[in-house]
């Protein structure tokens, strides 16, 4: 069987968005609070933000990175946070699953901001492609497995700011909710398969 959808499809679908709990972090002693909690975790939706560029050569390294739990998102806004490793410590966690869609060039720039030795990471859009999904990209997949639309309005925003709107907040934290729910039932699926 192969899974496929189309854009017609996929804007019919209602739009689904994160309604619960998230911590949006840009201080060393908020940073030191969610870091044993998201420890805890033994999967974790991963993404990050970069604010945008719109001149040819222009790039700017990622602004906000999002982990979400089984009950909470944390939001890191990397810019405000002077030390990094403790954050990255859990990136090199093998025995933490970091699942999101496209995100070798996500790991590959969070490394230019700090490196670190990537370890646990799932790429769901991977996990589809094994599993004879057409469409891998996290808009299609979250129509395909979640039975939902979600919204790339602030996509395109800038997310090197200090103060993220609300519209921002549900966008990233949504991100990071969809991927871990995406890895969820893919890895049902292919348990149902083998």
């Amino acid at each position: 069987m192969e899974y496929a959808i189309t854009k017609a499809e996929i804007n019919e679908k209602p739009l689904i968005e994160y309604k619960g709990s998230y911590s949006l972090i840009h201080t060393e002693e908020a940073l030191a609070e969610a870091l044993p909690e998201i420890a805890k975790e033994r999967i974790l939706g991963f993404d990050t933000e970069t604010r945008p560029a719109f001149r040819k050569g222009e790039s700017y390294l990622p602004s906000l990175l999002q982990l979400g739990g089984a009950q909470h998102v944390w939001m890191f806004q990397l810019q405000r946070l002077p030390e990094l490793g403790a954050l990255f410590e859990i990136l090199a966690t093998q025995s933490i699953v970091k699942a999101g869609v496209a995100i070798a060039r996500d790991v590959v720039e969070l490394r230019e901001l700090k490196d670190f030795e990537p370890a646990g990471f799932q790429d769901v859009g991977k996990m589809a492609e094994k599993l004879r999904f057409k469409n891998t990209g996290l808009r299609p997949l979250a129509a395909l497995l979640l039975d939902g639309r979600i919204s790339k309005g602030a996509q395109v925003s800038n997310w090197a700011t200090k103060e993220l709107s609300e519209k921002q907040i549900i966008y990233a934290a949504t991100d990071a909710w969809v991927s871990r729910e995406l890895y969820l039932s893919l890895d049902d699926l292919r348990r149902k398969r083998s």
